[in-house]
């Protein structure tokens, strides 16, 4: 029989499928030049690779919206997480690059809905008033997996091969399934209610409901800003202005552990003092940032400055942003919201990378042209979340 598990526990838990998961898909572009060599692949083409996570995981949460609620969460969460053990360890054995892609597409299928199945666990089981600091702490996941799990991986390929840290993360994820079946209570309170209502009509009001479209929109805005200029970093500061390439490591090292404090404390601020504030001043910390970085020419300690301030004003706004889209659904819809919510992160991180990638030009010494105009479009869009927030959270209080 199953101990009831303490809210802390169930925090780390999630915490502990999140990292896996982020760690399932963070992990493949740092490893790209390995199994690129390993498996003839063109590098040009190495983007289908990590563009085919993004692609099923946006598909899988729009058709997760229609049917995730009307199960047990845990029964929900522990198949997506096996499914997700199966496709990674599968993409080991990838014979080439059409193999990998299809392993890919697996691996969004079911991680983009464990994701929106984890997040829906926290928000039933802690009450609102501590939910922005179990939020935080889950999203904490994501740093670590920066600071930890990346590197761990990249040190795997050099004892094996390129196939280790694939073998390596689908065992992990096998092991916290196994946890998630043996420690997770059955979650079922949510069910009848939603499996009364009429499939198309429960999908229908996640995209007519004011609140919702508000965070749908939140989302949107912020993301594209973010994807503006986050993939473009590296080829800026090393292209345009001479930071050096040996310490690019510990450059994002810092930024990784500074956002995972940043995540946990904003998320008991957010509980304190309310969200919006947290997310305001998010937002002002990334347009300075952002206006510094691209629109003037920082110096090496500048550089180190700005990254930071970018890294605190994205895990500001995300964990602002979690906090209250988890007030938005009631309990029964609160799985195909999350799982909306997820498409529209997948679909608007796309759209702002690939804007970008038409905005820029290559130069000659390995830097970008137009990177002021890709920073300036980003600065208009991240002024969108206050608004909206604001908006979004007045109703929620009406």
């Amino acid at each position: 029989m199953k101990k009831v598990l303490t809210e802390r526990a169930l925090v780390l838990l999630i915490g502990a499928v999140q990292f896996v998961n982020i760690l399932d898909f963070m992990m493949v572009m740092p490893l790209g030049p390995d199994f690129a060599l390993a498996l003839d692949i063109d590098p040009a083409a190495l983007g289908l690779v990590g563009g085919a996570y993004t692609f099923s995981a946006a598909l899988a949460a729009i058709l997760g919206a229609l049917f995730l609620d009307r199960f047990d969460r845990r029964s929900a969460l522990g198949l997506c997480m096996l499914g997700l053990s199966a496709a990674t360890v599968g993409a080991a054995f990838a014979g080439d690059a059409g193999e990998l892609i299809a392993w890919r597409l697996a691996a969004g299928l079911f991680g983009g809905p464990a994701t929106s199945v984890a997040f829906s666990i926290v928000a039933d089981s802690v009450p609102r008033a501590r939910r922005g600091a179990a939020l935080g702490a889950v999203m904490g996941a994501f740093s670590v997996a920066s600071v930890l799990g990346v590197p761990a991986g990249l040190e795997l390929a050099r004892l094996g091969d390129w196939r280790t840290p694939f073998l390596a993360v689908g065992l992990l994820c096998l092991a916290v399934t196994v946890l998630v079946h043996w420690r997770l209570p059955a979650m079922t309170g949510h069910v009848a209610r939603a499996r009364s209502a009429k499939l198309l009509r429960a999908f229908g009001a996640l995209l007519h409901k004011p609140t919702a479209l508000g965070a749908y929109a939140m989302m949107a805005t912020t993301m594209m800003a973010s994807f503006l200029v986050l993939p473009n970093i590296p080829a800026y500061i090393l292209g345009n202005l001479g930071y050096p390439r040996e310490h690019m490591g510990l450059l994002y090292l810092g930024g990784g552990l500074l956002s995972f404090f940043v995540l946990r404390e904003c998320g008991r601020l957010g509980d304190r003092f309310g969200a919006p504030r947290i997310a305001a001043a998010g937002t002002a910390l990334f347009c300075l940032s952002t206006a510094l970085f691209f629109l003037g020419s920082p110096g090496e300690a500048g550089i180190i400055l700005l990254f930071a301030g970018l890294m605190c004003a994205n895990s500001m706004r995300a964990v602002s942003m979690a906090t209250v889209a988890a007030h938005v659904p009631d309990e029964h819809e609160r799985a195909g919201f999350m799982s909306l919510r997820s498409a529209v992160q997948h679909l608007a991180s796309s759209a702002g990378a690939g804007l970008s990638s038409l905005m820029l030009e290559s130069t000659p010494r390995g830097g970008l042209d137009g990177m002021a105009g890709v920073g300036l479009l980003a600065l208009v869009l991240s002024l969108f979340l206050p608004p909206l927030m604001h908006y979004v959270d007045r109703r929620l209080s009406l």
